[in-house]
């Protein structure tokens, strides 16, 4: 398996992992306006015309300390030639208009088009129609290609898009064999199929994200030494990798092996400019930890750390008040 590599696990140049609170499902698609804010307070507004390459522009405030450069000017959208396939025209006009029941009908009358429509509508129809979105993907992920390289896809799609890896992450990708996998693992996830998300993560290059992917899954089968195997030797160089540490401490706790995930939830606070919620969620399994060993006075420091940062964490008033008595 491609993930026991573990040295060549890595963030793919020109992709964003993202982390929150809570997750967020797959949206993609760049007509209107897409706002994002970093941990920084950082805000970023990026305005786009569709799917289609066109005219858009990206302006930041907040923490920032340059000034934003004046909006690019606008791109000519590319179409297809007078001589360009009946398939390519067609799978062009339904991008442009947002029409998914015609992106698939191009998949389904032109084989040659297949991949690219298919994994547009599979990707838009997860929310709405996940029977029929896991379909539609899991066709493309058999066949072996990768979007990415598809001719329609380089010549016509600006498009990037935020799919769920983990409980509170997310990560913008391009349309790609990575995006259409991870999106077809979260399908599968959500129907509790979890055997077949394993199977599809595994299938995957060997990068952060679907390491995280593959770790959130492992931990959710109760795999503990497959988590472990798989965090072996990871350090906290951003957030992933932080996160890694979180699954890998939380896996040797469940084993009972207390001093480990000591060490490894230690690795996972190393560095507080991590994101707020994997920080809290490394000290909040480090006060399981705690709990399991009697320590009931480092598990209370603990959780009064996160309530300091965030008062509305999920269960941990509760679990102060129950050490309180």
């Amino acid at each position: 398996m491609g993930f026991r590599m573990r040295k060549s696990i890595k963030l793919a140049p020109g992709v964003r992992l993202n982390v929150s609170k809570t997750g967020i499902g797959a949206s993609v698609g760049g007509m209107g306006v897409r706002q994002s804010v970093h941990s920084s307070g950082r805000q970023t507004t990026t305005l786009g015309s569709g799917i289609v390459p066109g005219v858009y522009y990206q302006s930041s405030k907040g923490s920032g300390r340059t000034a934003q450069p004046p909006p690019p000017a606008p791109i000519k959208p590319k179409k297809p030639g007078l001589f360009a396939p009946k398939g390519e025209k067609e799978l062009y006009r339904a991008v442009g208009s947002q029409d998914v029941q015609a992106m698939k009908r191009v998949g389904e009358q032109h084989p040659d088009f297949r991949v690219p429509s298919y994994s547009l509508a599979g990707l838009m129809m997860m929310a709405s129609e996940p029977t029929e979105a896991e379909r539609l993907l899991d066709e493309v992920f058999a066949t072996e290609k990768d979007p990415a390289t598809d001719n329609f896809v380089t010549s016509y799609l600006y498009t990037r898009m935020e799919l769920s890896i983990a409980e509170g992450v997310t990560a913008e990708l391009p349309i790609s064999r990575d995006a259409v996998g991870l999106a077809l693992a979260e399908l599968k996830q959500e129907r509790n199929d979890l055997a077949g998300a394993i199977e599809v993560v595994e299938g995957l290059e060997p990068t952060a994200y679907s390491a995280v992917s593959l770790a959130e899954l492992y931990a959710a089968s109760g795999r503990c030494d497959d988590v472990i195997e798989l965090t072996e030797g990871i350090k906290n160089e951003d957030d992933a990798s932080a996160l890694l540490c979180v699954f890998r401490g939380q896996a040797f706790r469940e084993q009972g092996f207390h001093d480990a995930a000591h060490e490894a939830l230690k690795e996972a606070l190393r560095a507080r400019s991590r994101a707020g919620p994997i920080r809290h969620s490394a000290l909040a399994e480090r006060a399981q930890n705690y709990l399991a060993q009697g320590k009931k006075s480092q598990a209370r420091k603990d959780l009064e750390r996160i309530l300091a940062e965030d008062s509305s964490y999920e269960g941990v008033r509760e679990q102060l008040a129950e050490l309180a008595t």
